[in-house]
């Protein structure tokens, strides 16, 4: 009996974590416009508009698919779009997000990461957590949350490029890294990017997450990485999770490294 008390306790707890995380998600809608995007992202808000299909952004950790139908139930968002204005001819959007969802946040923390003294606030015991956030804007309501929901104690937002957080890069046990450069970045500045992460997440040992995998992130970009030398990918489970409604595909875009 005592096994199963503290397998309720594990549950509630993972629930209670999930409620916190929704109500951040709600606070976030209710300053967010609609499409989750500050107008001072310029260079993100140009890539989505010269993309060669229509494309908008859906904010993962802010809309659920239960959301985003009953907003399109609302007239206010669509899942598809008109190849012959006037026609019945349409197609579907394609949906990009910069944040990863509940249902791949719990994925990533409870089955990806080993069990590490450091992982997400909610998740575990973590001693330190840094996110870097170029955007001022987002720098701005991401303090408000940590300080509304009191996890000041552990979590830090730094504005700045990550290209000039070499010491935060060469302390960290775990980087995690979500749809980073791509829409914010020209290739240059990409390629510039991941050979500066590349020369300082080395410590041996650590954990790097990425969306989507480094081969693909790499393949269109001129850079000297050789990946065999610096990093070997792990193997994810990505059946731990039956339920029909899981997006598994948006789980297999989830990739672990380990620093060689």
């Amino acid at each position: 009996m005592q096994y199963k008390a503290i397998d309720d306790f594990d549950e509630l707890v993972v629930t209670n974590n999930d409620v916190v995380l929704k109500n951040i998600a709600e606070d976030l809608r209710n300053r967010l416009p609609i499409e989750a995007m500050f107008n001072s992202e310029h260079q993100a808000i140009q890539k989505i508009h010269q993309h060669p299909l229509p494309m908008i952004h859906v904010d993962a950790f802010l809309y659920d698919d239960d959301f985003v139908d009953s907003l399109c139930e609302e007239g206010k968002m669509s899942r598809s779009y008109c190849t012959e204005c006037g026609s019945y001819k349409t197609a579907s959007l394609e949906f990009i997000s910069h944040s990863f969802s509940l249902m791949e946040l719990k994925f990533l923390y409870q089955h990806v990461l080993p069990d590490l003294t450091g992982k997400g606030y909610l998740y575990s015991s973590a001693s330190q957590l840094y996110g870097v956030e170029m955007n001022a804007d987002f720098c701005q309501l991401q303090e408000m949350m940590i300080t509304k929901y009191q996890f000041i104690d552990r979590m830090k937002v730094v504005h700045a490029d990550i290209c000039t957080q070499a010491s935060l890069l060469q302390k960290a046990d775990v980087v995690v890294m979500n749809n980073v450069f791509e829409y914010f970045l020209d290739r240059q500045e990409q390629a510039r990017a991941w050979e500066f992460i590349a020369c300082n997440v080395r410590k041996r040992g650590s954990l790097l997450v990425t969306v989507p995998s480094l081969k693909e992130s790499l393949s269109k970009l001129q850079t000297d990485i050789q990946l065999s030398q610096w990093v070997e990918e792990r193997e994810l489970n990505y059946d731990v999770y039956m339920e029909k409604d899981v997006d598994r595909e948006a789980l297999e875009q989830i990739h672990l490294y380990k620093i060689l």
